[in-house]
């Protein structure tokens, strides 16, 4: 076939996957896998990524790179692949191979760097930026980078000053002033409140740099504690960000309530026996519940290495259960997997990612989701759930500008009727596998430290040690929304934050004590 022919076919392929007709696209796309054109095994391996067949997403890429070794698109392609198949030590081989030879080119660097941040890799990353930027010193888009990256380095002051440089150079970057507002709490002598004012004033009312630009107001009102400006700015923005996206709540509460039917508690009961020292450690529960708190705490003691947010299980699980139909149909087929199989998966891509050590830390939020998966497929796993004060909990998450993911956080109502979806899947989880997980409190964790992290240890199988106090001296990477926060020591002062609006968030709490959620 033609490459000119690609585009029509492609399109056509993508209404057979809109429509859920996967066998369908298959077909059509079967073809392009056996030519021998570069740019048709490129499609074809991002149509099997779509199927969510990965060995042959990671084929076709394979056989793209024999056709067009030299070509940036095929070896990115194949990392990609490398990555989604769970063999994270393959990809990183290839990028710091293209590492070495883009040293003296800064936009090749950053593309080296955004991949060695999929692969959780971000010491590799922040390498990467620091080599660009001495390339070309005087780039926003590098000082942009650079600063994101020194954020998850603990560099918060010098993120605070390349982010400052970003606005200067270029003045329309505004997510830079949304990040720059997350370093620190500012002060009634050191603000940006009549810049940000100033900026978002001469926005056209549609414009999407109005959603970053209130968040940071919101967030400079807060620490100034002009908690009506605050809310009213931080609403704003999120009815901005909230317009812009097709999601429906109703989707995510209908899979969470699909999960709690098809694993009931006769399926559960299929557990594989534990066979050795299982290395899987998964810290879970809703977003800007703690986990990261809790994700440093474990990874400060010597038995324990945490790979970040990775998507590895989920993968794995993808893997193994695309087929035809939407999420609904994907559930349904997950409760009949080979459960050792996905065991085997998910602790192949662990080995891959390198850190050696006997608890390899997962920091996924979402894998709340699988924890009946993880119960089937890892015995002995280890896994920590976090809760908050249901209103704690969702006015944390409406409050951050999330980048990707977490599409019901920019609606209090969306917020609520999450909230209780994931609530009543977490009561199910601890009716029918009481023991796969240990709680934790975050009001708790924050009041008693010790004791409750000493508890920790005890459900993880791990020896006391005192550097789990000192969380906030641990030197490892953070990449997330609390990036800053866990570089501090405890405090107590996002304990029930969520009075400061009471008022505001009355109807979300009303919502919830009304389907049996106390919030007092």
């Amino acid at each position: 076939m033609n490459d000119s022919l690609l585009p029509p076919l492609l399109k056509e392929i993508q209404t057979h996957l809109q429509q859920g007709r996967s066998d369908e696209a298959r077909r059509l796309c079967e073809p392009l896998a056996q030519s021998d054109s570069a740019a048709q095994q490129l499609a074809a391996s991002q149509v099997f990524q779509q199927l969510g067949d990965f060995d042959a997403m990671l084929a076709a890429a394979e056989r793209a790179v024999r056709l067009a070794p030299g070509d940036i698109n095929t070896q990115t392609r194949l990392m990609e692949s490398q990555i989604y198949r769970g063999r994270i030590d393959a990809a990183c081989a290839r990028l710091a191979a293209m590492e070495q030879a883009a040293q003296q080119d800064g936009r090749l660097l950053q593309h080296v760097a955004s991949l060695y941040l999929h692969c959780a890799r971000h010491d590799d990353a922040h390498r990467c930026y620091e080599r660009a930027h001495t390339l070309q010193p005087d780039d926003p888009a590098t000082l942009y980078n650079l600063a994101s990256s020194c954020v998850a380095m603990g560099e918060t002051a010098r993120a605070e000053a390349l982010y400052t440089r970003v606005i200067a150079l270029r003045p329309g970057d505004h997510d830079a002033y949304q990040n720059r507002s997350t370093l620190r709490t500012w002060k009634a002598d050191n603000h940006h409140l009549d810049e940000l004012n100033a900026t978002l004033a001469r926005l056209p009312a549609d414009h999407p740099g109005r959603v970053p630009l209130g968040y940071a107001l919101a967030k400079e009102y807060e620490d100034l504690k002009d908690h009506e400006r605050a809310f009213e700015a931080l609403s704003t923005a999120a009815q901005h960000r909230r317009s812009r996206l097709a999601y429906r709540v109703e989707h995510d509460m209908a899979a969470m309530q699909r999960i709690a039917q098809v694993f009931s508690a006769e399926v559960l009961q299929r557990r594989l026996p534990q066979a050795g020292a299982e290395p899987s450690l998964f810290v879970l529960g809703l977003p800007r519940s703690g986990t990261t708190l809790v994700d440093r705490i474990l990874s400060s003691h010597s038995q324990v290495k945490s790979l970040g947010e990775i998507n590895s299980f989920a993968f794995a699980l993808m893997q193994l259960a695309s087929g035809p139909g939407g999420k609904l149909e994907m559930i349904d087929r997950s409760a009949s997997l080979d459960f050792a199989r996905l065991g085997g998966l998910y602790r192949t891509a662990l080995e891959s990612h390198g850190p050696a050590a006997p608890l390899l830390l997962n920091k996924t939020p979402a894998n709340f989701l699988y924890l009946g998966l993880i119960h089937l497929a890892l015995p002995g796993a280890k896994v920590v759930h976090l809760r908050r004060h249901p209103l704690d909990s969702c006015f944390a998450m409406f409050k951050t500008l999330f980048r990707m993911g977490y599409p019901f956080s920019y609606s209090l109502a969306d917020l609520g009727h999450y909230y209780l979806a994931y609530h009543r899947l977490m009561q199910h989880w601890r009716d029918t596998v009481p023991d796969s997980f240990h709680d934790v409190d975050y009001e708790q964790l924050v009041e008693q430290q010790e004791a409750v992290s000493r508890a920790l240890l005890r459900h993880c199988g791990l020896p006391w040690e005192a550097a789990c106090l000192d969380f906030h001296q641990n030197a490892t990477p953070a990449a997330t929304a609390s990036a800053s926060q866990v570089r501090q020591p405890l405090y107590r002062s996002s304990v029930q934050r969520w009075r400061l609006y009471e008022r505001q968030l009355a109807p979300l709490a009303e919502f919830l004590q009304a389907h049996g959620i106390d919030c007092s």
